[in-house]
């Protein structure tokens, strides 16, 4: 185990909320570095290849430092040069491929424990913790027959390997409809399965149309107030819940779109998490959870309530915890 290092303010996660974050304490003369398990924007970096975000590129600025994009929603490629690009521009000391194993609550604020790509453990002291880890990366389990064949996806990146194929969407999403339309323009047989009575309204404006007109068209199969109970190599079987029919499909590939925080983590942190909501504890007005200087910022914040805090507004939580920080020192 190394010396700590002793900083103000350690941040968990490199998305753009957590980069927000540390601009704003940097710009507060906060010593400050961020700790990210993977790469730089590492949920970005996952998403599909051709994904256009949901958005104008001036709703996904951070820092004051302008995001010129060639039309106006940002491509993946172009969002992940950005974000990069606004690291660069305000030197902020990021340690990727580093994963935090441990937060300890001290007298004097927080020792946190890490481990590198060397298998070294790494101590930061820190006055200050912000927790921006998101949830993209901790798919919800299916916990039925078959989950853990290799044709079992729950990331959906790009649509060639499922030209011509029998492609099966768990979810209802932005996600989910926008990786079907995707998969049926390229080629593929898509059925999209959804527990839900319907395709909420959530689905953004521009896609909802689209994606239920392809359905109305039945070039997408959609089972609605169903859920998968097992998956074959060469099957699935859905289940109408309120009929409790059961549907065996032919399948070659399973996507499934849904994902949780990392609700085991942020106990672990001494953080209480609400089991129906998965929202950890906190004031909403500081984002200070109720251990004194931990913070929770970005979409972990709200988890299962993610569809109403995306980028457009979890950016902006990084100025009310360093305003809050200042009140505390």
């Amino acid at each position: 185990m190394t010396e700590a290092e002793t900083l103000d303010v350690v941040v968990v996660g490199a998305g753009p909320t957590g980069l927000s974050c540390a601009i704003e304490c940097t710009r507060r003369e906060l010593r400050t570095v961020v700790i990210e398990k993977g790469c730089l924007t590492h949920s970005i970096y996952h998403f599909p290849a051709n994904m256009i975000f949901f958005t104008t590129a001036d709703l996904l600025e951070i820092g004051d430092v302008p995001f010129s994009t060639s039309q106006p929603k940002p491509t993946r490629e172009e969002g992940l040069n950005y974000y990069k690009r606004v690291a660069q521009y305000y030197r902020l000391h990021v340690r990727t491929y580093e994963r935090v194993t441990a937060i300890r609550r001290e007298k004097a604020g927080f020792t946190v424990v890490t481990s590198d790509t060397h298998v070294r453990n790494l101590r930061y002291g820190a006055r200050f913790v912000i927790l921006a880890t998101g949830y993209y990366d901790h798919p919800n389990r299916l916990g039925i027959p078959g989950e853990d064949l290799p044709k079992v996806s729950h990331y959906y990146t790009d649509p060639h390997p499922y030209f011509d194929k029998d492609v099966l969407i768990i979810g209802g999403k932005n996600s989910a409809c926008i990786a079907a339309l995707e998969l049926h323009r390229y080629g593929a047989r898509v059925t999209v399965v959804h527990r839900r009575a319907e395709i909420r309204e959530s689905v953004k404006y521009w896609v909802l149309p689209d994606f239920l007109n392809r359905v109305r068209d039945q070039a997408i199969a959609l089972l609605l107030e169903s859920t998968v109970t097992e998956i074959s190599g060469t099957t699935v079987t859905v289940r109408h819940t309120p009929s409790g029919e059961r549907k065996i499909l032919p399948n070659n590939f399973v996507c499934s779109d849904r994902y949780h925080p990392d609700t085991q983590f942020l106990e672990s942190c001494g953080v209480r998490v609400d089991p129906a909501t998965l929202v950890p504890e906190h004031n909403p007005d500081t984002l200070e959870t109720h251990v004194p200087g931990l913070f929770v910022a970005g979409s972990v914040s709200a988890r299962k309530n993610t569809n109403k805090l995306f980028i457009e507004n979890g950016r902006f939580h990084g100025r009310i915890i360093a305003e809050r920080m200042l009140r505390s020192v």
